[in-house]
């Protein structure tokens, strides 16, 4: 026998075994194996915390927590894991404890509470300069800082404060702005003659009062009837001008 002849030969055995072998049940390829799922892992459960937490309390700026407690993960596996708050503080504090809700593929696993340190950091105003009583509210003289609005809860946010307000007590420079420090800058001011409409339906009425006191615009305020020396109750609508709704 030749040697072409003899790789003739060789070639068609081999073909013909490759044939046969692919016909034997066992040594067809296996179809992929399920996903196996993942466990729950300590990170998971704090952003979906985190989540439920912000959107509850309706907070802005960069939440954070602490868990005070070790983690301990579900001994079983899941393709996917949330984790629902079912009960909240009455309100949002550096240290809460949640009673939480574990959901293993959408079906709820198991119960527990989770004790947490929380910080809750946003930009806040700070003086730049002194500040004296009575100045309007002036951007450039302030500049702002991170500061934790869990622990410094009257800390003014650097989103709050324009022309509309003014400083009711004399800050000095490098202090945190707080709420105590600014007030609405009064669009009506006690002892100014003020104008009047009272509203019912289409019909309007015009008059002239005095001011008992002072407010800004939506405030409710004292005026009194120069003619019967009545006081009745009104709301700020806009400079030195009030309203009466019946």
């Amino acid at each position: 026998m030749t040697s072409n002849l003899r790789h003739y030969f060789s070639s068609l055995l081999a073909a013909l075994a490759a044939l046969a072998f692919a016909g034997l049940p066992g040594l067809r390829a296996s179809p992929a194996s399920p996903a196996a799922g993942t466990v729950f892992a300590r990170e998971q459960a704090l952003a979906a915390l985190t989540r439920a937490v912000a959107s509850h309390y309706n907070l802005e700026g960069d939440l954070q927590f602490e868990l005070l407690r070790p983690w301990v993960a579900p001994t079983r596996t899941a393709l996917a894991w949330d984790l629902e708050v079912v009960e909240f503080p009455a309100a949002a504090s550096s240290t809460m404890m949640f009673r939480c809700r574990v959901l293993a593929d959408g079906a709820p696993l198991s119960e527990s509470s989770l004790l947490v340190r929380a910080q809750l950091w946003r930009d806040a105003w700070v003086a730049r300069q002194p500040i004296p009583l009575g100045s309007g509210f002036d951007a450039t003289a302030l500049e702002t800082r991170k500061v934790d609005l869990l622990r410094d809860r009257e800390a003014l946010p650097a989103a709050i404060g324009d022309r509309s307000y003014v400083f009711a007590r004399a800050v000095s420079a490098g202090r945190l702005i707080t709420w105590r420090d600014v007030a609405r800058r009064p669009s009506v001011r006690k002892g100014d003659v003020v104008e009047v409409s009272a509203v019912e339906g289409l019909l309007v009425v015009t008059m002239k009062g005095l001011a008992m006191e002072s407010g800004a615009k939506g405030d409710v305020v004292a005026v009194r009837n120069p003619e019967s020396r009545k006081n009745f109750s009104a709301v700020v609508v806009d400079e030195n001008r009030v309203q009466v709704r019946f």
